[in-house]
């Protein structure tokens, strides 16, 4: 997996406005959501497991309540790559899916 350039980053993250990026390890994607309590927010959690895990690139995250926590970053490319694009991209539909049902 090869590491975007930070234009490429900057292009990507321009159409996600909730997801920041910080140099931390290489580079990282943060974002941090918020549910009605715990059982939405683990809910959620669950369903972004199951992505992660059909994609074979898991997050990190922490969760407390009712917030989520979500870090991103692609080990093998020492930053950000278009694995944490995909799956950022992903975890924003299934977060607006849970909180806006349709």
């Amino acid at each position: 997996m090869i590491k975007l350039t930070p234009a490429q980053r900057a292009q990507w993250l321009a159409r996600m406005p909730n997801c920041r990026y910080a140099e931390t390890r290489g580079g990282v994607i943060q974002r941090c959501f918020e549910f009605a309590d715990f059982v939405p927010a683990f809910g959620f959690m669950s369903q972004v497991a199951l992505v992660a895990e059909r994609s074979n690139h898991h997050p990190e995250w922490s969760n407390v309540f009712h917030r989520v926590e979500v870090l991103l970053t692609t080990h093998d490319a020492e930053g950000v790559s278009m694995r944490d694009i995909d799956l950022a991209r992903e975890i924003d539909r299934l977060h607006d899916a849970t909180v806006r049902p349709g």
